[in-house]
């Protein structure tokens, strides 16, 4: 394990369950902060980054979960010492480092799983399946919407979080390629448009009220070369918290909402809805299995996130996120609590979704022109 502090403890927390039923051998974890008090079981070493860990044990397989910046060095080192990867999401800030990494992969002949959840899902391949068949109609486009709260004490976790670059290195750490970047990739899997060339141009409007450099409340358009319409609509200044994101499939037959979180899809065919509650495939035990039998595919390969790197691309080299007017928004809270509240953007985001339109061409009043990336 790479990165035992935040979302990297609940990876520790897994592996030591396989440890525990035999399926792995925890060896060690690689953190230049010491993990928390209770954290590891008995016997897995710890050490202060992952080159001296590498050095001192042959390891079979590496699970990375550190800062976005560190994703592609750190998977290149373990996959050169013969690893095999499970690599959170995003696994890179640009098209740049998604080349470069693809390229050490091919060398080394080694694996790399990406942690994009939503790929073990039964629930978002059965509606892969759907949409592939035919069976809602002609696709007229796929709405994502995600509606969250994340206070002050959210961008003040790292240095990186909340930054579009660090000293120099891509970063990207907003709503549309971090804590929404499962709403995304679960769209263009679900249109079947999941590689880099499937990609043919993306429109980004990202805007924050939030103090950071990056985004908090941004509408993306994507159009694949398969000719459907991707929206998604995300923000992190929403009223109230818990609202579960969704994929909406919009047929001419039917519809479809993919609630990913919870792995539940509501089909919509002849005016009767049916709901069915779906199980998921661990991405690791996955990984483990393809190095058990080769003949079992990987879930989530690092190729079949070229997609949603094309929209981390757009989201990079876009304008810098514009600054939603102060009018516009309502502060609660106090110290790391504190947080905004953007007015009616419950309504904007599911607006955008519901009718595949960018913030400003349905009029949201904070709404500026947008920025597109086309790619060749």
């Amino acid at each position: 394990m790479a990165g035992v502090h935040g979302h990297g403890a609940s990876h520790v927390r897994h592996v030591a369950r396989l440890a525990a039923a035999g399926r792995v051998r925890f060896v060690a974890v690689a953190d230049p902060r010491p993990p928390a008090d209770g954290l590891l079981p008995d016997g897995v070493e710890n050490f202060p980054d992952l080159g001296a860990l590498l050095a001192a044990r042959e390891i079979d397989v590496v699970v990375i979960s550190t800062p976005i910046q560190t994703h592609v060095p750190l998977a290149e080192l373990a996959l050169r010492a013969g690893a095999d990867v499970l690599l959170e999401k995003p696994p890179t800030a640009s098209m740049a480092e998604f080349e470069q990494l693809s390229a050490v992969i091919a060398e080394t002949g080694r694996s790399c799983q990406v942690g994009f959840q939503v790929a073990g899902s039964d629930a978002a391949r059965t509606l892969a399946s759907m949409v592939a068949d035919g069976q809602l109609g002609e696709l007229r486009g796929i709405g994502a919407v995600g509606a969250w709260v994340r206070a002050a004490e959210y961008w003040q976790r790292a240095r990186w979080a909340g930054r579009r670059s660090l000293d120099g290195v891509a970063v990207v750490d907003g709503v549309v390629t971090n804590p929404f970047a499962h709403s995304t990739a679960a769209a263009l899997m679900i249109d079947g448009s999941a590689r880099a060339d499937q990609v043919a141009s993306v429109e980004t409007e990202l805007f924050r009220a939030n103090p950071i450099e990056a985004d908090d409340t941004s509408s993306v358009r994507i159009r694949t070369t398969r000719g459907t319409t991707v929206l998604t609509a995300l923000t992190l200044c929403a009223e109230a918290p818990g609202a579960e994101p969704m994929v909406v499939v919009h047929g001419s037959a039917g519809r479809a909402v993919l609630r990913y979180p919870s792995d539940r899809l509501e089909i919509t065919l002849g005016g009767r809805t049916t709901v069915t509650q779906y199980g998921r495939d661990d991405l690791l035990e996955n990984l483990l299995d393809h190095r058990a039998d080769p003949a079992t595919l990987l879930l989530s390969p690092l190729a079949a996130t070229g997609a949603f790197t094309r929209v981390v691309e757009a989201v990079r080299i876009a304008d810098p996120p514009a600054e939603i007017p102060a009018e516009l928004v309502r502060w609660q809270g106090e110290g790391p609590e504190r947080r905004p509240v953007v007015l009616e953007v419950e309504k904007w985001v599911t607006r955008a979704t519901e009718e595949l339109a960018l913030f400003s061409e349905l009029g949201a009043p904070w709404a500026q022109p947008h920025t597109e990336t086309e790619f060749g």
